[in-house]
């Protein structure tokens, strides 16, 4: 999981996900700030590939089963 900054940004965005995917860790999750509220990015590695593909983009709540059973609402990552 990466959470996004100002002094962070195209490090997180554009260089980390082919480092991680690279390294074979099969889930990347990253947090963005949107008009002042958390929002996740989900990716997933494509195992033909080996580059990661999106599986959401998550305002409102996030429930997924991988990489382990979780449901959270975003704007509760901010308090």
């Amino acid at each position: 999981m990466e959470v996004v900054s100002a002094e962070s940004e195209d490090r997180d965005r554009r260089y980390k996900p082919g480092l991680y995917a690279e390294a074979g860790i099969r889930h990347l999750w990253r947090i963005e700030d949107e008009q002042g509220l958390p929002v996740v990015h989900t990716y997933e590695r494509d195992a033909t590939t080996g580059t990661y593909v999106p599986t959401g983009v998550h305002r409102d709540r996030l429930t997924s089963p991988v990489p382990f059973p979780l449901d959270i609402v975003p704007a509760d990552l901010a308090r």
